[in-house]
């Protein structure tokens, strides 16, 4: 059983050296929050994809603004005519005729739209807006990114601190081994004593390798999102500990979220495009009237028998007036479905304003909720240092048994952890209700 254990201890220990080898084989990069927001930003796929959505919205503007723009038609052919054919009605006596071989035409033709019923003026303030909704997906998108990254970067930096209290903990256990094997040799301890006391040793550096395994795979998302090489190691920055979260106290959070939201921005928008559209779909009610001009020269002249072999020149001026009357049955069931979106983007947006309302309350009470854990686990961890030395003094006396020094051992672990954890998680509350109003951390 004595052998078994060694050799568990052996590759625990073996496990323990190879992960920090392998962590500090790594090219270290110490970046601060926001210069990871930066770099994330600058390279990530999914925030090019909707910078591509801003573009295409933009082209669909430009697109339909060329429809103010004046028509121009301009055609130009030269021909070759045979022999016309002169007969009776009853296909009888039939003669050739000669005709002017070569034939020429030209024209040329220009219309201005100058009432549409509001649908061209109206399609372009549609698409105005369209590209408003693409630019807030993409801010949308940029809010995203920029919390994945924050989730990542303080994962990292818990970890790194729970290694810290690990590494530290570790220590003490070590020390305490060579106390208590020196009381054994003394005969004031059981060889016992030594052996919970490594296995506790043994867990700890097991728990360790967990951490640097978690580093790992947390560190290789984050690099990968960052857009950098897996071999680089990030280093969070310590300064990120003073941050001011003094703007989560806000009275107004939910006026916040209604102003700089994208999704609320972008549910506003979705309903004026919808209001958009009814006026569209009513603008079929109206005829569309263009100004037109046109200019044709022709030759020969084939409309005279025989034929005059001249070029003939013509043009006009005028305004042309067009309605389908299929427009007077067909019209209200384009109003029908029209109206019905319009009421369905009005019940989208109360849906989105709702949906805010309760992410922002949550958010705000879990930041509040932050701050009051961080009070309670440092209490805690003062008082579970505390009863360690008093305890860890006992037992060097021979005052208490191992059993308590293991609890108080334990117990001040965990609560050293909480705090770290505690303390990144205010700041983690704190970031994800600014995700929650809108507020952009990289601006």
């Amino acid at each position: 059983m004595n052998q078994q254990r060694k050799r568990t201890f052996t590759i625990a220990f073996c496990a323990l050296i190879l992960a920090c080898q392998g962590l500090s084989a790594q090219p270290a990069k110490v970046l601060t929050l926001h210069e990871a927001y930066e770099l994330a930003i600058a390279n990530s796929k999914q925030l090019k994809l909707a910078q591509t959505g801003v573009g295409l919205a933009q082209s669909a503007t430009s697109l339909t603004k060329t429809a103010l723009l004046p028509s121009l038609d301009v055609s130009l052919s030269a021909t070759y005519i045979g022999n016309g054919i002169i007969m009776n009605r009853d296909f009888s006596n039939a003669q050739s005729v000669w005709m002017p071989h070569f034939g020429n035409s030209f024209s040329v033709e220009a219309s201005q739209v100058i009432f549409t019923g509001g649908a061209l003026a109206t399609s372009i303030e549609k698409n105005k807006l369209e590209e408003q909704v693409a630019q807030l997906s993409y801010s949308r998108n940029e809010l995203d990114i920029c919390f994945l990254v924050t989730g990542y970067y303080l994962d990292l930096f818990k970890l790194k601190n729970q290694r810290e209290v690990f590494l530290k903990n570790i220590e003490q256990t070590e020390l305490l081994i060579q106390q208590i094997k020196s009381k054994e040799s003394q005969g004031m301890a059981l060889g016992s004593d030594v052996t919970r006391h490594e296995l506790m040793l043994q867990n700890l550096k097991l728990a360790l390798i967990e951490i640097d395994n978690n580093s790992r795979i947390i560190n290789n998302q984050l690099v990968v999102t960052l857009g950098l090489s897996p071999e680089i190691q990030i280093v969070p920055d310590p300064s990120i500990l003073n941050l001011d979260t003094s703007k989560g106290n806000s009275a107004n959070l939910l006026q916040h979220a209604i102003e700089n939201l994208p999704e609320l921005r972008s549910a506003a928008l979705s309903r004026e495009i919808a209001a958009k559209e009814l006026r569209i779909a009513k603008a079929d009610y109206y005829p569309r009237v263009a100004l037109v001009a046109s200019n044709s020269f022709n030759g020969p002249i084939l409309i005279e028998v025989p034929t005059i072999n001249k070029n003939f020149n013509s043009w006009y001026v005028g305004v042309g007036v067009s309605y389908n009357l299929a427009s007077l049955y067909k019209t209200k069931r384009k109003v029908q479905v029209a109206s019905t979106r319009q009421l369905a983007a009005e019940y989208a947006e109360a849906l989105a304003i709702e949906q805010a309302q309760v992410a922002v309350h949550s958010a705000s009470t879990k930041f509040k909720e932050s701050f009051e854990k961080l009070t309670v686990y440092e209490t805690s961890s003062r008082l579970a240092d505390e009863n360690y030395r008093i305890i860890n003094n006992s037992y060097l006396n021979g005052l208490v048994l191992i059993t308590e020094m293991l609890d108080a051992s334990n117990t001040k672990l965990n609560a050293e952890l909480q705090v770290v954890n505690a303390k990144l998680n205010v700041i983690y509350s704190y970031y994800r209700l600014q995700r929650e109003i809108g507020s952009n951390q990289n601006k």
